[in-house]
């Protein structure tokens, strides 16, 4: 039985709209939210008081530096991702990385770290399967199971959990005066979600950890960067 001519309209307008949602959703972004508090003490690299603070300009050359356990085995290359990454950020605000073996005023040490949590923080492993249960009577136990002092099972639910991890994620910049070893600038950024890491979503939170570089505002601040997927 073939369709009439009046149905097969409809159907192709439909079909038409659902490939142009489609097409948007791919190209659509997304955000990470960043909370960030930065410090700037460009004035702790002079070596005698009343000596003015001069906020460097743009541009300026640096070297990057390494604690001890960021330069041994797995964590040596994952350094090696983030000081890519860290270069890249650092290029767009006018710091260029120095020549392997040149000299450089400044020095830029970064970390970043991931807590992987099994759930949100507001999600309880004892609610039910559907946050708590429909209503009165609906509600599901929130354990997978319950076993007797003998060993037998006498519970089992009808849906298996369904949990999503959730991440918490930290990126930190410390700049010093490489002829006196002295901070002058950290900055911090922190986001929590459930974006899987990647390149763009660790170039965004330092994005964010380098906004209003090289002087911030005092105290914390919510930075949004919109990334596309």
């Amino acid at each position: 039985m073939t369709a009439s001519p009046p149905l097969i309209r409809p159907l192709r307008l439909l079909f038409a709209t659902l490939a142009l949602v489609a097409l948007g959703g791919c190209a659509s972004a997304y955000l990470v939210d960043n909370q960030v508090q930065s410090f700037a003490r460009w004035a702790d690299r002079a070596s005698a008081p009343g000596v003015p603070v001069v906020i460097p300009q743009a541009p300026q050359i640096y070297r990057f530096e390494r604690l001890p356990s960021q330069r041994e085995g797995k964590t040596a290359s994952g350094q090696d991702e983030l000081e890519k990454l860290t270069q890249l950020a650092l290029a767009k605000v006018g710091w260029t990385r120095a020549a392997e073996g040149a000299s450089s005023p400044w020095t830029v040490q970064v970390d970043a770290g991931t807590l992987r949590l099994p759930r949100a923080p507001w999600e309880s492993p004892y609610d039910g399967y559907w946050g708590g249960g429909f209503g009165p009577g609906f509600a599901m136990p929130g354990r997978d199971y319950v076993v007797t002092a003998g060993g037998q099972i006498i519970w089992m639910p009808m849906f298996p959990r369904m949990e999503s991890p959730y991440y918490k994620r930290e990126v930190s910049l410390v700049i010093r005066h490489a002829a006196t070893g002295k901070v002058v600038y950290e900055t911090r950024a922190a986001h929590d979600g459930r974006w899987n890491s990647s390149n763009a979503l660790w170039s965004a939170m330092l994005e964010a950890a380098l906004r209003d570089f090289p002087a911030p505002p005092e105290g914390p601040r919510q930075v949004n960067i919109e990334v596309p997927r």
